[in-house]
């Protein structure tokens, strides 16, 4: 019994770094090895393309812009279905994970759908200039919406078990609601917010379907890094598609550390 308990935790673990090694070690150090398979020169020439700058211009505004809307959108959610009642809670509670089980392809078609031609309000949005579909706004409200679950249900879990008993004993002293956010509600919820924010970052980073759906694919203007790549990839232009790749697996690599120095830091205060 005793060696059947020791080698189960073996087997256990040999299976767990077998399988990371093989599905995203190995994937990760292929992709670096290729982009440099044609040497130095063309390595740098590819990243620093005038498309492939654009492309990464691009991808770096579309993921600034869901974390912050995110964010905010991530803060009052977890704020209402945590401190409030109200009819329509556990709708508004289901609704939020709707993105993680609609393909982002989907999501791609019905904002086709809703701000393309065949929309009743595309003329509305001619008459005033704006441009969703195969512009950067349909990208924009792709990535927004493939991941805006991420911020808020890293911070409901923390409010709901922090409770309200800190935040009512403040308010009947007199406190302000900015100054119990700010010195009570915040302090407990900044490492799960950062988590969030960190995992929103990554999901948009590597957005591929629901973007490529509304870009348009238009090179200098609509590509994304990661639509970019798959561009370069069609046209038989492989090392400068691994190249490109590389600045992804760089970002990511950052991510990832700053996860695991988030995730610490959460786990020794108890707040992730």
């Amino acid at each position: 019994m005793q060696k059947q308990k020791k080698w189960i935790p073996r087997l256990l673990i040999g299976v767990t770094v077998a399988f990371l090694a093989l599905f995203l070690v190995v994937p990760l150090v292929f992709v670096l090895v290729q982009a440099f398979s044609a040497g130095l020169g063309v390595y740098l020439e590819s990243i620093t393309d005038t498309y492939a700058l654009q492309a990464l211009v691009l991808t770096m505004i579309t993921v600034l812009v869901a974390v912050a809307v995110n964010t905010i959108f991530g803060l009052f959610a977890a704020w209402s279905l945590t401190r409030y009642r109200f009819f329509g809670r556990r709708i508004l509670n289901t609704f939020i994970d709707l993105p993680l089980s609609v393909s982002p392809v989907i999501a791609g078609l019905i904002f086709i759908l809703t701000f393309g031609r065949s929309s009743p309000i595309y003329p509305l949005l001619t008459e005033a200039g704006i441009r969703v579909v195969y512009a950067i706004p349909g990208i924009l409200l792709a990535t927004i919406f493939v991941t805006f679950p991420y911020i808020s249900r890293e911070i409901i879990p923390i409010l709901e078990a922090r409770g309200t008993d800190e935040e009512e004993a403040a308010a009947l002293m007199g406190a302000g609601g900015r100054t119990i956010f700010r010195r009570i509600t915040f302090p407990h919820i900044k490492w799960a917010l950062l988590y969030g924010v960190v995992l929103c970052a990554a999901r948009a980073l590597g957005e591929f379907g629901a973007v490529s759906v509304l870009s348009g694919r238009l090179r200098g203007r609509t590509l994304t890094l990661p639509l970019y790549i798959e561009s370069l990839y069609q046209e038989y232009s492989y090392a400068p598609a691994f190249a490109v790749s590389s600045i992804l697996v760089v970002i990511a690599i950052i991510i990832l550390v700053v996860r695991a120095v988030i995730e610490y830091k959460g786990d020794k205060r108890g707040d992730i």
